[in-house]
């Protein structure tokens, strides 16, 4: 009688088990936009379902934005892909979907994204080209709580690159360009420092009858007794392309994933 009792228990355990496991991916929707948090605006989030929709008609390329609050435990890679895998995000021809996922709660670290890429895209967003899709347009705005404005950063390249506007090594050069653009700000503001500097030394000099490194001199161990000041820079920015209105949700088509992609954390 115990041992039927054992027997009974192990079976309702092993019945539970996939029952909790299938919880941990939400039931497919009825949208390019899944937010269980609710932390978009309902008029962002028809915008985005609205351009994702009519990319999607065009191109037959499936961009979802997936925002949850639990990975159930999950990596978030792991977590992307079965996601992709189990809504079938993309068609199933070609494979050509696209799972940008999103945690935005938890501490610091603990607020994680991912850009799980399909079979078919691979070749075109390359691991590195997710990463740094993740690493430029998305963790940046989401560090200052614009969720909204990262997606759209994220998403407007990622169609960019499916619809073949520009390469990957032109999207590397164009980011690049960036940090070029930076640092030549950077000097230009270091020699307008360095300028005024000397400018104030030559005058003390002069008008101190001493040598200019004397007063250069002199003029650093007095504002030495004052305090500093520190600059902090940051960029940012994206919008959407122009697309015209999508029709009605028409479901996803089964497409595969096989892991490509990467993620991060703020």
């Amino acid at each position: 009688m115990i041992k039927q009792r054992i027997v009974f228990v192990l079976l309702l355990l092993v019945s539970i088990v996939p029952t909790y496991a299938d919880t941990c991916i939400p039931s497919r929707p009825q949208s390019f936009v899944y937010d269980e948090i609710g932390i978009l605006q309902v008029e962002q989030k028809q915008e985005l379902d609205r351009i994702l929709q009519a990319f999607s008609t065009k191109t037959s390329t499936q961009i979802v934005v997936v925002i949850v609050n639990d990975l159930c435990g999950k990596d978030k890679a792991m977590y992307a892909t079965e996601l992709g895998e189990a809504w079938g995000v993309g068609s199933k021809e070609h494979d050509n979907g696209i799972v940008l996922l999103i945690k935005p709660t938890g501490g610091q670290g603990q607020r994680q994204t991912f850009i799980a890429v399909g079979y078919g895209l691979e070749g075109v967003i390359p691991d590195a080209i997710a990463k740094r899709i993740v690493e430029q347009e998305l963790i940046p705005r989401f560090k200052q709580n614009d969720i909204y404005g990262g997606i759209v950063a994220g998403i407007t390249v990622l169609m960019q690159l499916t619809e073949k506007e520009y390469t990957a090594e032109e999207y590397v050069k164009k980011t690049e360009g960036d940090y070029s653009i930076f640092f030549l700000l950077l000097f230009i503001l270091f020699a307008f420092i360095l300028f005024t500097k000397f400018s104030e030394a030559r005058k003390y000099a002069r008008s101190n009858n001493v040598s200019l490194w004397v007063a250069l001199l002199l003029l650093q161990s007095m504002s030495n007794k004052h305090s500093g000041t520190y600059s902090n820079f940051r960029s940012g920015g994206g919008s959407f392309g122009n697309f015209g209105g999508g029709s009605s949700f028409s479901g996803f088509g089964g497409g595969s994933f096989g892991g490509g992609g990467a993620g991060g954390s703020w």
